[in-house]
This record gives structure tokens, sequence and C-alpha cells, in this order.
């Protein structure tokens, strides 16, 4: 009967349906969760920063002062990142922290240490000037059997509240150095992605650097070195790697990122690095020590890098997978070389001085970064403020010298300030000749009366000054090594030089004395160099190295600064540029067999 009853039922609710009623609704189906968004981390990276731990300060034609980089500034746009993608910055440096100031010089590198640990520096690269130093104290070199020369560095990697990096800085035995820390990597987690950093040095630092402070280490292959250390990073979980490398390139245009025609292969030791690399093995790369502009994709991996001296800064925005847990090639952004001014001209939209100083009706305005205004951090303007005021009172410090006409710096061609050093050190050194490295120039001479300062921006490495007695063939090796390890174009006095218009190996092609008169064959020729010149820098090793040690003379470690100002006293109290016409250009046939179309 309950059965029939049932049944009944069911066909009465069927012909109900069928006469046009309602019909019951389906069961509803959840909505599908949403899918969870990437993670964004925004890579900010510096390079070359060189003690610039103050702003630039200029004044232009019209009496307007203009600053440009500088801690306390660089640190307002870092702030600007940090509230635009909170805990999700990774501030790194690509090496080259300390040499080229007053304010880092003094302390050796102190001062740029505080400032970094108080910035947030994940990590930096160990550049070839960071060995400058030195043992701790004056001394550019250790000279007694109790000092070490890694002393400085050591004291500021102890300091330092962030690791220095360099996977192919070796002891040389192999292993890592000890006083490090670390094994040239380091992960960090960020939005809670792992991220792998490794760092790389330049092979050229046992001739950038004072050859004697890097003599217990040997730099290994950068791309062999690189590839070993991502596989490690990867092998800990790292999600992301980053190479932050004290290696660069130069990439003439920045307009289109994806575009690296107008990049520059010749000595630059990152495009190697670049092909190298399996493919994924890095994510992005922070480059350095070539101080020139990149911001461009190899591949699928963005590369940045600035011209230095805390001028502007790169940032690369990656964005991670939090499924695959890998990186979004085509969501990667790069902003490369954003300059760092606290106000500009409301036309040209820069406070580059050099821009600057020839455009007409400069109007400056307040700077602004990500649509936010940017003003000079008062807590990292406390930190320095120490510092600058003993910077001042150095700089202010005339040396009893007028300078009667701008000298500026010149790298690649022969210069008046160039030769005036030049004959300084030999009549100091009462030598036939004297040469000096163009690297070992680092700024213009200004015209007007000489503050310490100015000397110091001119010749900021601590060289003293040295002589070598050379023969006539001895000489010619040595400006064949100068002149051929693409190191710009040395200074002389006492001699005249033919180039060849192509950098490289054969680019010397003969010496003479003034007026073209002939080295004598079995002549013997008193040489005053830099000491860094006479400890192999700039590549001239393989001649200074054979030289038995009763053939060099240090003249009791007179610093280039000293020689300079003596020879001023001695010339009347004034400096003024000599002639040019020391270096000659050979003629060629054609083109450069290296040259880029």
């Amino acid at each position: 009967m309950r059965s029939f009853r049932s049944t009944a039922l069911a066909l009465a609710v069927l012909a109900s349906a069928c006469k046009g009623g309602p019909t019951p609704a389906p069961a509803a189906t959840p909505p599908a969760p949403p899918a969870a968004e990437p993670v964004r981390l925004t890579l900010v990276g510096t390079n070359d920063f060189h003690g610039w731990v103050m702003p630039h300060r200029a004044t232009l034609p019209d009496g307007q002062k203009v600053e440009e980089g500088g801690a306390a500034l660089f640190a307002s746009y870092v702030a600007r990142l940090r509230e635009d993608n909170p805990g999700g910055v990774l501030l790194v440096d690509g090496g080259d922290l300390f040499q080229g100031t007053l304010a880092s010089n003094l302390v050796e590198g102190a001062i740029v240490v505080d400032v970094y640990n108080h910035l947030g520096y994940a990590a930096v690269a160990i550049g070839n000037h960071e060995f400058d130093y030195g043992p701790v104290g004056p001394e550019p070199v250790a000279r007694r059997p109790d000092e070490d020369p890694l002393g400085a560095l050591k004291a500021r990697v102890g300091q330092a509240r962030f690791p220095f990096l360099s996977a192919n800085v070796r002891e040389r035995d192999g292993r890592h150095p000890a006083w490090l820390g670390n094994d040239g990597t380091t992960v960090v987690t960020v939005k809670g992605v792992k991220v792998g950093l490794l760092g790389l040095t330049t092979l050229s630092t046992p001739q950038t650097t004072n050859p004697v402070n890097v003599a217990s280490l040997k730099f290994e292959s950068l791309a062999d070195a690189a590839t070993q250390a991502a596989k490690s990073l990867r092998e800990q979980g790292a999600e992301v790697v980053v190479a932050i490398a004290h290696a660069g390139g130069k990439c003439t245009d920045l307009a289109n990122p994806r575009d690296t025609s107008g990049c520059v292969r010749d000595d630059g030791e990152i495009y190697a690095v670049l092909e190298a690399l399996p493919k994924g093995a890095v994510d992005a790369v922070v480059a350095g020590h070539t101080h020139q502009p990149m911001g461009h994709f190899f591949g699928d991996v963005p590369v940045i890098e600035t011209t230095g001296l805390a001028r502007s800064f790169g940032v690369v925005d990656l964005f991670v997978d939090p499924v695959s847990h890998r990186v979004l090639p085509e969501r990667t952004r790069i902003q490369a070389a954003i300059p760092v001014c606290g106000a500009v001209d409301a036309t040209l939209k820069t406070c580059d001085a050099l821009k600057l100083k020839d455009a007409k009706d400069v109007r400056l305005v307040p700077a602004t970064f990500l649509g936010q205004p940017v003003t000079p951090d008062a807590s990292v303007q406390a930190l320095v403020a120490p510092a600058e005021a003993r910077v001042e009172e150095e700089q202010r410090r005339p040396v009893g010298v007028e300078i009667q006409a701008r000298m500026p710096q010149v790298y690649e061609g022969e210069s008046a300030l160039g030769n005036l050093i030049a004959d300084a050190m030999r009549e100091t050194a009462r030598s036939d000749a004297a040469v000096m490295n163009a690297g070992g120039i680092r700024a213009d001479l200004p015209q007007g009366p000489l503050t310490f300062g100015k000397l110091y921006e001119v010749l900021p490495f601590d060289n003293t000054l040295a002589v070598l007695d050379l023969s006539a063939d001895e000489l010619r090796r040595f400006l064949s090594l100068a002149y051929g390890g693409r190191k710009g174009v040395f200074a002389v006095s006492g001699l005249e030089v033919t180039l060849g218009a192509c950098p490289g190996p054969e680019r010397f092609q003969g010496v003479t004395l003034p007026g073209g008169k002939p080295l004598k064959a079995k002549g013997t020729y008193r040489v005053a160099v830099p000491d860094f010149l006479l400890r192999g820098g700039d590549g001239v090793g393989p001649l200074t190295s054979t030289l038995p040690r009763e053939r060099i003379n240090l003249l009791q470690g007179q610093d280039l600064r000293e020689v300079l100002t003596v020879y001023g006293r001695a010339h009347g109290n004034a400096l003024k540029p000599p002639a040019l016409g020391r270096v000659h250009q050979a003629k060629t046939a054609g083109p450069c067999a290296d040259a880029k179309p």
C-alpha cells in the first residue's frame, strides 16, 4: 500500500510539471576561488658608489645651485619604492662602494657601510676597489709582516649587516675566503619568496687595484662561478636567483629594453657571463664596474647598470607565479638609470649640471617619484653630517697654488692635465721620463686657487712616486703593455709616443725622446711612475715583476698629491696647462677590427 501511494504521488508531480508548473532548482555550484596573483618583487640596484655619501653640488652660469645624488636623497627614493611595494623591495649593489671621496677615504669606507646598513641593503658584490685601502691605517699597502693587506676590507665586512659576495674570489688553495663568512652566495626571503643572491668580481682586479693587496687571492672564471653558484642556490630552494656582478657592459640606447643592438660588446665581461649561463640559471643581473648605463633584456634576463657615483639607480620588477614558484618573464619590467634629484629643470627634467650648464632659462622645480615629492632623508643627513663637516674643513684648506686655466680629465686621449702630472713626477724624481696611468686621474682640475679638496678629487688614490731603471727595450715593452691593455691613454713626460687608432695589444707603435730623437740602444732610462704601476697595475706586471730590486726606488713614499703641490710651489705658486703634442696618432688603413656598426 505504501509503495502504491509513493508511486501515485510521483506521477502527480510529473503531471504537474508537464502542465507548466515550477521545476525544482538544481543544487548550486560553488564559485571557483580567484586565481592567486603573482608576487611582485622590486629589485633596486646601485653600483660604483665610490664613497659618494654626499651629493654632487654645482653652480650654474646663472648662479642657481643644483645638487645630484647623495645618500640622503637616494634614501627618499628607496622609501617611495617601499611604500609602493611594502615588504617587496630588495636593495643590492654591484660593487666599488668605497674608493673615491674624502668622506669615505678618511675612514676607509666606514661611513659608506654605516649608510648601507641604515638603508637596508641585502647584499653587495665585491669590487676591485674594495681592496684599495690595504691594511687598517694610513698605509695603502702592508709594509710590515704584522700588517694584513686585506685588513681594511675585513674591517668593513665585520661592520656590515649585509654580506659581501663574490663566488669567483678564492684563496690560492681554491677555498672560499673564510673572512667573508660565505661561499659567494646568500638566500633571503622577500614576500615569502626565497631569493638567492650570488656575487661576482671582475677578473681585472689584480690590475685595477694595488696588486700586492690581492696577492693571496685568485680570481676564477665569472661564468663558471656564476653557473655553479646559481645551481647551488636552486638546490637550496631558491625560487628566484639574482646575480650581483662587479662586471658590466655598455648600452648606448635605453629607449627599448628589448633592443640590444646598441650594446657595445667590447671589453664588457657581463656579456660572456650571460652567454655562458644555462637558460633559467639567473632571473636578473645587477652589473657594475664599467660605469655605463644598461637596462636591457638578454633573452629573458634583465640587466641593469648605472654610471655610478650615487647619481642614479635601476629597478627591475619581477613577478613570481605562486603555483610554479618561477619568475614570469613576460611580466618583468625595467626602469633604467633613474636620476636621483631633489629639484629638476621644469623642461629638461634633470639635475645633471653638465646638461644644464648650456641650457637657457633653467627653472628648477621640486622633483617627484612615484607621484610623491622626494626630499633628503633627515636620519641619513644626520648620519653623514660628521663626515661632511670633516670633509668641508679639509676641502677648503688651500695648498698655496693657483691653477691658471681649467684642465679637464681625458681618459682616451692626450690631456694637459695628464701631461702636467707627468711633468711634476719627472721633475720631483729627477728622472729622464715619467708615465702616468689615465685611470689614476679622476676629475677635472678647475681654474682658480687650488684647495686640498679639489686636488683630492683629481688624485684620490694614495699612489706614491716610484722610479724604475729601464733599458730602451724594457721601456718599449713597458709602454706596449701600458697602451695595449685598454686602460686609456697614459700621459708621458720626457717622451713622445705613437699610437694606433685601434685599442688592443698592437696599439703602441713606437717611442722617441722629445723632438723625435731616438732612444739610445744601450742606454738606461730612469722612469718615474706611480707605485700602482710598479706593483703591476693596469697590466704592466709582466715587465715590472721581472725587475731586480736594485733597479726600483720608492723615493720615501711621496704621494702624487704632494708631488703636484710641491711642483706648483716651485713654479711660482702656479700651474698652467702644458702644451700637447706628446702622443701622436698613426694613420689607419681602415676601421678597427673590433669596431661595431
